[in-house]
């Protein structure tokens, strides 16, 4: 994970915004990929399920065939985003994948990850106690080394 594509603190309220901030930051980083291609490959992926996982977490995710390696995005909401209705008034967190089309148990691996290290509650309460993009890449950093 690149600390640069850390969004420690998300404006957005609603999925759709959320899904932008974290698209346009890594446009920012990653010029190969398309803002608007990378929206719409994250939007159809929510069309077909959300990607809320419950207590407060989301990992949006798509793949794309011009990226070469996985990137990882991470975004933290202290006042809550709408994602889906059953994490209503929930501080979010988001964890935003993508991966190119043809790795697809890399893809799956990765999610596995993600996914057990979220819903870790201490891991939680640590991130949400960070105050910046640094220190939430540092709580990271520590964790990943266990797994």
């Amino acid at each position: 994970m690149n600390k640069d594509l850390i969004i420690p603190m998300l404006v957005a309220k609603t999925k759709k915004e959320a899904l932008k901030e974290l698209v346009d930051c890594v446009v920012k980083k990653e010029s190969t990929v398309d803002s608007a291609e990378l929206l719409r490959v994250l939007l159809e992926r929510e069309e077909l399920g959300s990607t809320g996982i419950g207590d407060g977490i989301a990992i949006p995710h798509g793949k794309i065939k011009k990226i070469e390696n996985l990137i990882v995005s991470f975004g933290r909401s202290l006042d809550g985003v709408d994602f889906h209705p059953w994490m209503e008034n929930q501080r979010t967190l988001f964890s935003f994948l993508l991966l190119q089309k043809i790795r697809l148990v890399f893809h799956l691996k990765a999610l596995a990850r993600i996914s057990r290290l979220l819903k870790d509650s201490a891991f939680r309460r640590n991130i949400m106690g960070a105050t910046t993009s640094q220190e939430i890449y540092d709580i990271i950093a520590q964790k990943m080394k266990k797994y």
